[in-house]
């Protein structure tokens, strides 16, 4: 999510896609936005999807969860126009929205919008989470919820040499940021029930996997999607990230909090 870039365009949807799964453009779906929600409720209920991506939890999140109404929101016009092809194609125009926004401007909702905001591994690109939190505050319900997997750095301070090296390679505009940082953004905007569940042991686990599929017999299908030096790169971003991932620093996390 850049202000100058897309970093999502239409190739690098469908690679992801191939790895992860059609509207998916971070791993472990469905299962993770299930453990994500767990607990939360959902049907009948008004949702914000932040970075809604290639759009196959936006649709989830009202077929499989029943929302009532679902908005999307994303900075890049690429991804924006891929979810809404596939919320037309699910026949869901009537309860799905995208809307594009500008990256640091306030969302143009008004104050209490929502039962829910969601997020599934975008945040990350939103550098200012205080920010963030405060803005998803506002939109919500009283007695509405925030619930969201993201990728998170272990500590405050400097990244080691390995994590600075992993960041390099992804290129993202990666905001990562601690889980104490996420709490305290959390909690300075006014949420309660808090809590943060380190997903690290599994994704660990998980991109090793996808290295292998990069590297294995597959190779060749990702090869035509990219092209074999942009793969090269993928490849060797995967490996700097399990580095990251083995020491610990790399620790995705699940987090929720309500707005008293």
């Amino acid at each position: 999510m850049s202000e100058t870039r897309d970093l999502y365009d239409d190739r690098h949807i469908r690679f992801l896609e191939a790895l992860w799964g059609v509207g998916n453009l971070s791993p472990g779906e469905p299962e993770e936005t299930r453990r994500v929600l767990e607990g939360v409720p959902v049907e009948g209920q008004r949702a914000l999807d932040i970075g809604c991506g290639a759009g196959g939890i936006t649709i989830r999140l009202a077929r499989e969860f029943g929302a009532a109404a679902v908005t999307g929101v994303d900075v890049e016009g690429p991804v924006c126009a891929e979810t809404r092809r596939k919320v037309d194609s699910a026949g869901l125009s009537d309860r799905v929205t995208i809307v594009q926004i500008e990256p640091g401007k306030p969302w143009p909702f008004p104050d209490g919008s929502f039962e829910l905001v969601f997020s599934k591994d975008s945040i990350v690109h939103i550098a200012d989470k205080d920010w963030l939190a405060a803005e998803a505050f506002r939109v919500l319900v009283p007695g509405g919820w925030i619930a969201a997997s993201d990728w998170l750095i272990s500590h405050d301070g400097e990244p080691s040499p390995e994590m600075k090296t992993y960041l390099k390679h992804e290129d993202l505009d990666f905001g990562m940021a601690s889980p104490e940082r996420y709490r305290k953004a959390l909690e300075g905007a006014g949420f309660v029930d808090l809590e943060l569940v380190n997903r690290n042991p599994w994704y660990r686990e998980q991109a090793k996997g996808e290295l292998a599929r990069l590297t294995g017999p597959e190779r060749a299908k990702f090869d035509e999607l990219l092209g074999a030096a942009e793969i090269d790169r993928q490849i060797a971003t995967w490996r700097a990230m399990i580095v990251v991932l083995d020491s610990g620093e790399h620790c995705p996390h699940h987090y929720r909090g309500r707005k008293p």
